[in-house]
């Protein structure tokens, strides 16, 4: 993406490496990216927005990338992401941003609109709505909630045990399990029975928005920094919630636009488009303006529906 003008550079910030890339002049837009993502996920948003008068600014979270992977697994806390997100900005003297997020990046943006209010303002996400407001209950953890719903093949429970997901993605091979993920388009619970990873006898096709050039990048890029990191944010859950207590009934105080696909698995999660259309979603997030389903459309969505996404991210922070 070089040839597209778009610059890369690591900065040094909460005691570790961050690696960002960017483009473009004006007001800055901070792209935070999912599981099993990059900085790269946000490519075409990059480039639209720059193009629009948009600083866009899109790093590799911790763990990912070309970005640090601390060894601990309590080093993935929210507070840590956030942490670093915030010293990203610090160390680039920027005050405030228009925030976009997608998967765990909506989570990490949920989380670092109820820290930091102060650096945020307006919050375009995508795809997970639910995480951050699910209802705490002090008896139980949410990784129970997740194994009492879908039993322990399902994938936040699988990747609970240090080391034992990681095994299982390197018999199956980053680029089959890439392709997986990426062309998936089951909207029901992401179960991840152990014996699914086993070599493939065939390469399995990319969806039309995914070129070979694009799953080569994201391969090489796996392929050199492993899933640990990545998947030390799910062994974090339960961590976040403890320590997330003392901000628990605490709203979304920053404009916000949801954006989801009816076949994305987030929408499909008991109770969530009761929540989303029902006013639970509107009470927790009081400065809502609007929710968008997109028809026809899965959990990719800022790479299925680039110019979309753009178009709708550019229409929304344009307003402030």
């Amino acid at each position: 993406m070089e040839e597209h003008g778009i610059t890369h550079r690591t900065v040094e910030v909460n005691g570790i490496s961050i690696h960002v890339a960017e483009k473009g002049e004006g007001p800055v837009v901070l792209l935070v990216h999912g599981f099993p993502e990059l900085w790269y996920s946000w490519r075409h948003q990059i480039l639209g927005l720059a193009a629009r008068g948009y600083r866009a600014l899109a790093p590799d979270l911790r763990g990912y990338g070309d970005s640090s992977a601390p060894p601990s697994v309590a080093s993935y806390s929210v507070f840590h992401i956030v942490g670093d997100l915030v010293a990203l900005l610090d160390a680039l003297a920027i005050p405030q941003v228009f925030l976009v997020g997608h998967d765990w990046g909506a989570l990490v943006a949920w989380y670092m609109c109820l820290f930091r209010p102060d650096r945020v303002k307006a919050l375009v996400n995508l795809s997970v709505a639910l995480v951050p407001f699910i209802p705490r209950n002090p008896a139980g953890k949410l990784v129970e909630y997740f194994r009492s719903l879908y039993g322990d093949d399902y994938y936040v429970c699988r990747f609970q045990e240090p080391g034992a997901v990681e095994a299982d993605f390197d018999r199956l091979g980053t680029e089959s399990l890439l392709r997986m993920v990426f062309a998936s388009r089951n909207p029901g619970p992401l179960l991840l029975p152990k014996e699914a990873f086993v070599p493939l006898d065939r390469q399995i096709p990319l969806p039309d928005w995914l070129s070979e050039e694009d799953i080569s990048y994201f391969t090489s890029k796996f392929d050199e920094s492993g899933f640990t990191g990545p998947v030390n944010y799910y062994r974090c859950l339960d961590l976040n919630r403890e320590l997330g207590a003392p901000w628990c009934g605490v709203k979304i105080q920053v404009p916000v636009k949801f954006i989801v696909g009816d076949q994305d698995l987030t929408y499909h999660y008991p109770g969530i488009q009761d929540y989303l259309h029902g006013g639970g979603f509107k009470e927790d997030v009081p400065m809502l303006e609007e929710v968008v389903v997109m028809e026809g459309v899965a959990h990719f969505i800022n790479q299925e529906k680039a110019h979309e996404i753009t178009d709708h991210i550019y229409h929304f922070i344009r307003k402030f």
